[in-house]
């Protein structure tokens, strides 16, 4: 006669073996199916138009922001103007950062950005610069600019005056220091300010008037004088958050970039910040 209980212990251990055979069978597919979903899934993007002033420090704030998300920040740069007319017409930011009030001034009353997410980033300076291995001496802003014999026949490389921040800055100091009526005719008007740049390190402009961030990135370039702040608009960044953009991504971001880790950065960039 069968004993009950080993009836029942075989029962028992023949289906522990079909469940343990069917988890194996089902387990790698459960992982193979959250891989595949997995790489369907792309990280998050989020989408940040900023003034081609802040390309190497905001590269990384950047880098160091990615250490800690898994969101992909994608950064578009070119002149604040730029930036801001394409933001008009339907270009996707989620962010926007501008090398002055102008430009986000604009977006504002057009009701492109969030007002309430307006805010200083950080500021700068402007300086007057000259090819590294140039003859030109260092010179007092504020006193004396002989800049139409410091030129000769050459350019003056600057952003155009028209509508680039840098350019329009320029602009007001060369105005305030009574020279701009002697060299806006050999003003070589640049696309934005990092062309302006690109000009004087190639030799192809004896002068430029860009940022002391800009100057300070480039080895083919030397700082020939600092324009006095009172000769100018105070050069601030303002960043904002866009109307269109419901990115989940975007305020996260936004915030580190106020941070005082991200002032950190900037700061080694010779950007002035408010920590």
């Amino acid at each position: 006669m069968t004993n009950p209980t080993s009836q029942s212990r075989e029962r028992w251990s023949g289906s522990l073996r079909a469940l343990i055979i069917a988890t194996l069978v089902v387990l790698p597919a459960v992982f193979l199916t959250a891989a595949v979903r997995a790489q369907d899934s792309p990280a998050n993007k989020v989408l940040v138009f900023a003034a081609s002033s802040l390309t190497d420090a905001l590269g990384a704030v950047v880098r160091q922001y990615e250490k800690g998300s898994d969101d992909d920040i994608v950064l578009s740069f070119t002149s604040s103007s730029t930036l801001a007319r394409q933001i008009e017409s339907g270009a996707p930011a989620d962010i926007y950062a501008s090398a002055d009030t102008l430009w986000m001034d604009y977006l504002e009353k057009r009701e492109l950005i969030r007002a309430d997410t307006r805010a200083d980033l950080v500021s700068n300076r402007l300086v007057l610069i000259a090819p590294a291995d140039s003859a030109l001496a260092p010179v007092d802003m504020a006193t004396h600019l002989p800049i139409a014999a410091m030129l000769g026949k050459g350019p003056l490389a600057m952003g155009d005056p028209a509508h680039v921040p840098a350019g329009i800055y320029g602009k007001q100091a060369l105005t305030f220091l009574k020279v701009w009526s002697r060299v806006k005719a050999k003003v070589a008007r640049a696309p934005d300010v990092r062309a302006a740049l690109a000009l004087v390190a190639s030799g192809e402009a004896p002068l430029g008037v860009v940022y002391l961030t800009d100057a300070r990135a480039e080895n083919n370039v030397k700082i020939i004088g600092t324009f006095p702040k009172t000769s100018h608009a105070p050069i601030q960044y303002p960043l904002a958050i866009t109307t269109a953009s419901d990115n989940p991504g975007a305020r996260p971001f936004y915030a580190f970039m106020l941070s005082r880790e991200a002032s950190d950065i900037f700061r080694r960039y010779s950007f002035i910040t408010p920590y």
